[in-house]
């Protein structure tokens, strides 16, 4: 009797291990093939290669212009410079400006006028990509027109007023000045 119940327990024991499995990690249910992304790359590729030939253009067209590359891919030529400062806008200055928004047609978007005045605290108020690397590059009533690709402007979205999805844009800003955020609150 002791036999089989030692018998009994080892069988159970042995059951016991072989009905162990290792679980195996389910499937997903659905999965990607990755298209969706390999396409909307493409397409965004297509859409900076037809945007840089317009630049390009542009910039082949007057040749008398002095065009600046960026690092962060936009183009810029000085219209008025000021070569006595040397200071430039940083994060938390507050900067005044005005600025002029045309198409790459040279057809105005937006007047001066219309955009008027402009006061920006660098870096910590949300305005359009390419500006707000822009006015840092500029020094006090210094003239500067920018070559936006529609990334550095108001991208795939627009503005949901006259500026359409993926519309590269000629800014020309005008910095009246510039000073540090915290000279402004005691002057006030």
């Amino acid at each position: 009797m002791k036999n089989a119940s030692k018998i009994t327990a080892l069988l159970l024991v042995l059951v016991s291990f072989i009905s162990c499995k290792q679980q195996q990690a389910r499937m997903p249910v659905s999965r990607s093939s990755g298209t969706f992304m390999k396409e909307s790359v493409e397409r965004n590729k297509k859409l900076v290669a037809g945007e840089e030939a317009q630049i390009d253009s542009i910039i082949k067209s007057n040749p008398q212009i002095k065009y600046i590359a960026s690092k962060k891919g936009y183009w810029y030529h000085y219209e008025v410079r000021n070569e006595k400062d040397t200071l430039r806008p940083k994060k938390g200055d507050v900067a005044s400006f005005d600025y002029e928004i045309k198409d790459f047609d040279g057809n105005v978007v937006y007047s001066e006028v219309e955009l008027r005045p402009q006061t920006y605290i660098v870096d910590k108020q949300n305005i359009m990509m390419g500006l707000r690397d822009g006015i840092k590059l500029m020094r006090k009533n210094e003239k500067v027109s920018f070559l936006f690709p529609s990334h550095m402007a108001f991208g795939y979205h627009g503005d949901n007023k006259r500026i359409g999805s993926n519309q590269p844009l000629i800014c020309t800003v005008t910095l009246h000045d510039f000073k540090p955020e915290t000279k402004l609150k005691t002057e006030n």
